[in-house]
């Protein structure tokens, strides 16, 4: 077994993580390997599988909390700084948005389970609640999503005049509400009952159409328009 402190450069090659993706596939390396190459180089005390091997580690070996981690978490493991994170970081997401396109491959939004799928994939790791918005033309194709406002662990606060500007910015004839429940609680608030009322007539005075509100959580989706709240 390789001690902790040897250099990778001294392993043998077809041990070496880099070396063993190119005469292989991506698929015959274990995840620390994955990570390792992400890290790049290690420390005088660790080398870069074992800083990957520690970081996992921390994470219980869960590639689903590592996805849910933030820059200040990984600048917590010696070795790992910025540069190293934030590489780590940019992989992550890469992850997050190919799993996404999947959900949305057919541009035109036909019921609010494929709209939930490609909102899971992408506030999956949001560990704070976050409001975003789909803008769509007049056959439901998407326009455009963004992000309009991020809180904290237990609420955000969406602004209707930012909704309505963006919406009028991309063309939108329809849009669709979404926000995450970080809690797992799928159950809308008060507070979303009277912000959706209040979005659905400002956007009316626009001629613009909000057609869904969908919360969604790890545990799953609650649309509005399903449950008749529309």
């Amino acid at each position: 077994m390789q001690a902790q402190n040897y250099s990778i450069k001294t392993w043998a090659e077809n041990d070496r993580p880099r070396e063993k993706l190119l005469s292989k596939n991506p698929g015959s390396l274990t995840d620390s390997e994955l990570l390792a190459i992400l890290i790049g180089q290690g420390t005088r005390e660790k080398n870069a599988v074992d800083l990957a091997k520690e970081l996992l580690y921390s994470v219980k070996n869960n590639l689903n909390e590592l996805g849910r981690l933030e820059l200040h978490d990984l600048l917590k493991l010696n070795g790992i700084g910025k540069v190293k994170a934030v590489v780590i970081l940019a992989a992550l997401e890469l992850g997050r948005r190919r799993q996404s396109i999947g959900a949305l491959e057919k541009p035109v939004v036909g019921d609010s389970r494929q709209v939930a799928v490609y909102l899971r994939a992408m506030l999956q790791d949001q560990n704070r609640e976050v409001f975003a918005v789909i803008f769509l033309n007049q056959a439901n194709r998407v326009n455009h999503f963004e992000v309009v406002s991020q809180g904290g662990i237990t609420g955000t606060v969406a602004d209707p005049r930012l909704i309505l500007k963006k919406a009028l910015e991309s063309h939108a004839v329809n849009v669709i509400l979404c926000h995450n429940h970080p809690s797992g609680n799928l159950k809308p608030s008060k507070s979303d009952e009277e912000l959706t009322y209040k979005i659905r007539e400002a956007a009316r005075f626009f001629d613009i159409k909000v057609i869904d509100h969908i919360i969604v959580s790890n545990d799953g989706y609650f649309s509005f328009a399903d449950e008749g709240l529309m």
